[in-house]
This record gives structure tokens, sequence and C-alpha cells, in this order.
């Protein structure tokens, strides 16, 4: 078959499928928005294209998402065009159709099948949208207007699309009937095989002030992950642990992974905390007073860091600390799973599927501070407890997620299902 991805980030959620669809023998091309010279990538032929425009300054704010996503989609369409002509057509295209690019693909190729990743689906109540009381919403009465048209692309996506998948259950389930049934739940996969634990790593982290310092196993160290540091993955609760972890655990590293932008929530508000401010910085500020120097010696910021190096410091973590609201489930969690990790984290929606209750993890309140404390120490003196949670994690992990055994041959299965529809 013809198979075309859809992904500005490409390969995002598709670094397995993609591949393994061309080894299988399949014609792969991907369309992105990146901006490099590569032209192909592990058998995939990659084809960039560019937006000619940005979006409007003066466009009212309910439809500004929308507009965004038309200038995406109108970018693929026309790329798509010119494929078109030079004689391509695919049987099948998947898309990641959360931006908006393949919004009129089925204008350019009319019969060809289309698969969406269904990553989420918008709603004001019982998900991310006014969950957290510190942050509220600014204009209640228009947030319901202002997602509904958020979901526009959903919708009109729900009109051409043949057929979803979607990563966990609970966000599968927060899209609407009839295309509800529609979807198919896979992870995207974890190499359980890779990902695995390693009782003899060690880990060097340098150091801007001071010494070089190289941590191991025999260490105290407890992990907190993000892509970017934001109240949308916890990061405020998780800081304002710091004084009194650090007070309890005087041999503790704090070790904290994620970059200084927003990848899902809002950005700091200039009105509250200042013109260009970062949420890392906010917080650091906030709990900085209430620690000695000696003691913030022991928390460090590592950024974003390369997989391997992300790989080892989850392989010597004692606790790992996962928290969300209720949104897209981070793959973090699960790659800590299948390393054996001890893991605290948050008792939200996306969190069940994966965390059970004193079995693969232990679950506390989001907002519940003095509890997460109070759970991160318990479990730093409990090493059989910490072998148990995190040998069932792995076995979890394993049985759920592997990507060899258990989601890759469902994708698979999933995109050559499309080319009989």
């Amino acid at each position: 078959m013809n198979i075309l991805f859809i992904h500005q980030n490409f390969p995002g959620q598709f670094k397995f499928l993609a591949p393994a669809l061309a080894e299988k023998g399949h014609q792969v091309t991907a369309m992105h928005m990146k901006k490099v010279d590569v032209t192909a990538w592990k058998g995939v032929k990659l084809v960039p294209y560019s937006a000619p425009r940005g979006s409007s300054k003066d466009v009212h704010p309910w439809v500004g998402d929308f507009e965004t996503k038309t200038i995406r989609g109108e970018a693929c369409f026309r790329a798509a065009i010119t494929l078109k002509e030079q004689g391509y057509t695919p049987d099948v295209i998947v898309a990641h159709h959360g931006w908006g690019e393949s919004l009129f693909l089925k204008e350019v190729w009319p019969r060809t099948v289309l698969g969406i990743y269904c990553e989420f689906y918008y709603g004001a109540t019982a998900a991310d949208v006014g969950f957290d009381p510190e942050y509220p919403i600014k204009d209640p009465d228009g947030e319901v207007c202002r997602l509904r048209l958020k979901n526009l692309n959903n919708m009109l996506h729900f009109q051409v699309a043949d057929a979803g998948i979607s990563p966990t259950q609970w966000q599968a389930s927060t899209f609407p009937e009839p295309f509800r049934s529609k979807i198919t739940v896979s992870h995207d996969g974890i190499d359980t095989d890779v990902v695995a634990p390693d009782s003899s790593v060690s880990l060097t982290v340098n150091r801007t002030n001071g010494a070089d310092i190289t941590l191991t196993r025999n260490d105290e160290v407890i992990t907190f992950v993000n892509r970017n540091l934001e109240p949308y993955r916890g990061y405020h609760v998780f800081m304002r642990t710091l004084p009194e972890l650090l007070r309890r655990r005087p041999n503790a590293r704090i070790m904290i992974v994620g970059g200084d932008e927003v990848s899902y929530g809002a950005r700091p508000d200039p009105k509250r905390y200042g013109e260009n401010r970062t949420w890392k910085d906010i917080f650091i500020n906030e709990v900085r007073p209430q620690i000695s120097d000696e003691d913030w010696a022991r928390v460090h910021f590592l950024g974003r860091v390369p997989y391997s190096q992300f790989i080892a410091l989850l392989q010597l973590s004692t606790v790992h600390v996962y928290l969300t609201y209720p949104f897209v489930l981070s793959w973090s969690l699960l790659e800590a799973m299948s390393v054996g990790c001890a893991i605290v984290a948050s008792n939200t929606e996306p969190v069940y599927e994966a965390i059970k209750q004193d079995e693969t993890g232990r679950l506390v309140n989001f907002f519940d501070i003095p509890g997460l404390t109070e759970e991160v120490c318990r479990l730093l003196d409990q090493p059989e407890e910490r072998a148990r949670l995190g040998t069932s994690a792995r076995k979890f992990a394993r049985k759920h997620y592997d990507l060899n055994t258990v989601c890759l041959p469902r994708q698979l299965a999933w995109v050559e299902s499309l080319a009989k529809e």
C-alpha cells in the first residue's frame, strides 16, 4: 500500500509505526512542518511543507485556535495537491489531526481512507478545564463557547475520518458518540526490552556551581519529569513539597527534568506574575526562601535531556513522582513503570489505567502536598515495598504496553484494516 502519515512534528506518536510499515514493504510517506533538509528516515520518505502566513492579531479569541488550524490545514492541502499532480495517491492516510493539518485532505483524495489519532476531545467538565482552583477560568460563561469552537477541528474530522486510534481508554472516552465507536484503543508502545531496570547504572550530573556528581542506585534519588515544567503536569505541587522533603531527607537528591516553555496550559499571566516569567522560575522563587543553601544544592534542574540520559535517570530513581491534570497521559509514566520505578502518582483519571493503588504504585490527591510528601518519604523508608511496586509496575507495563508484543501488532492491524474500509 501507499501509506501517508500526517504529523507536524513527525514522527511523534508514529515513531515506531511508520518504520514498521515500511519494513513490511509498504510505501510510506510522511508530510511534516519541520525545517530540516532530511528527505528520508527509516524507510519513510519525508515531504516538508510550511504555512505561508501566521495567525491574525485581532481575530476573535474564541476562534483564534481554529484560525491557526485552518492555516495549517490549507498549507497541508496545497502540499497535497502538489503531490497529487506528481502522480501520488495514498491508499491510506494516518493523521494526527490535532493541529488541523488533515482538515482538507479528503478534498484532494476523496476515495482515500483516513484514520486519525484521537488524542483528546475538549470538555468544559470532568477534564482539565477548571480542574485546578489556583488557576480559575477567566470567563466561565464564555469558556463553554470557546471550547465548543475549539472542538470544531475534531468535529469536522468526524465527518471525513473513517476510523480513529487512541492511546488510552480514558482519552478515547472523551470523544463523543457516534465517532467514539470508531476508535481503536492502542498505546504507541514502550520498548520494554530497552527501557528496563539496570542495577549497575550510574549518571554524572554536570553542575554549574560546584563539582560534578555521579549518582548510582546506592544514592537516594527522587525524580520528577515533565516535557515542560508547568501546572498541567503538577510542577507547582511538586515544588511545594521540596522544603519538607529536603528537611526530612537530608541525603536525597531531587532530579527535575523539563524545559522552560509551555506544552499544554497557558503561559503565566503577566498581570499576576509580571512580564516574561516562566513557570519554572515562579515556583522556584516561591519555595526558595524556605530552603537553606545547603539543601538547595541537592535540587538539580536538568532541563531537557537526551533519551539515554533520561532512561538512566529513571533506572537510578529511588522514588519517581508523576502528577497530571485530567489530560493526555505522558509516555514518561509508562517508561518509569517499564524501568521498574517505585511510583507515587496523582489520583487523576488518566493515571488509573496504569497505576493501581498499592499494586503498581501509590496514588495521592493531586492537591495534597503534605500527603504527597508523606507518601514519598514513606516509600523511601521501605526498600522492600519499593522493590515490590517496581516489579509489579514493570510486569504491568510489559503485559499492557510492550511495543513489540502488544502495541505495535495492534497498530499494524489497525492500519491494514483501514485498507479494507
